[in-house]
């Protein structure tokens, strides 16, 4: 099990970038896939990427692929996600999670759980 932090997440206007952080700690972060989905209110949590323990293989979700990089740094124990070209239904909170062996994209396949960091588009 880890204990899962984002940060970076704020208001950033249309055409904009920013890149969330998600740092784990309480475990073994260099086991763990990672994973970022994201919400909006009132509709179901979405898959946003995916990385492996050993950075490889990626994952993307259609709406994000070619603007989002999923990143990590053993080291840091941290995982990171670079948004650019952001637009405004990129809207939502932003939850980073952990699950011992490969990637998936699927949200009930991932054990551990940040408590998300919203993220803010202005049109």
């Amino acid at each position: 099990q880890v204990t899962l932090v984002e940060s970076g997440g704020g208001l950033v206007q249309a055409g904009g970038s920013l890149t969330l952080s998600c740092e784990a700690s309480e475990g073994t972060f260099s086991t763990h896939a990672m994973g970022w989905f994201r919400r909006v209110l009132g509709k179901e949590r979405e898959f946003v990427a995916a990385i492996n323990w050993n950075s490889h293989p990626t994952y993307y979700g259609d709406s994000v692929k070619g603007r989002f990089t999923i990143s990590r740094d053993n080291a840091k124990s941290t995982v990171y996600l670079q948004m650019h070209s952001l637009k405004p239904e990129d809207t939502a909170v932003y939850y980073c999670a952990a699950r011992i062996n490969s990637a998936s994209i699927y949200e009930q396949y991932y054990d551990d759980w940040g408590q998300g960091t919203q993220v803010t588009v202005s049109a």
